[in-house]
């Protein structure tokens, strides 16, 4: 498939048929290097552990203690 290149502000660039990101699965964000004066252009893989603490809802914890009984001679240990 051909295309050209544009000028796009300062840079250059050129499209990517719809129906060539639908065979690769690529979206989002994207790596691109030169290897053998060739460009490849690879799906950024997401860093270990990204977005694990996303979801997190702290309203819920507010009550984490809720319905702890400390046991009595823990109390007396203990400066609150």
């Amino acid at each position: 498939m051909k295309t050209t290149i544009r000028q796009i502000g300062n840079s250059k660039g050129f499209i990517i048929p719809s129906s060539i990101l639908a065979q690769t699965g690529v979206t989002g964000e994207v790596e691109m290097l030169v290897k053998d004066h060739k460009i490849i252009i690879s799906p950024l893989k997401p860093k270990k552990r990204e977005g694990w603490f996303d979801n997190y809802n702290a309203k819920k914890d507010i009550n984490a203690w809720d319905g702890f009984v400390a046991l009595s001679s823990e109390e007396d240990e203990w400066e609150w």
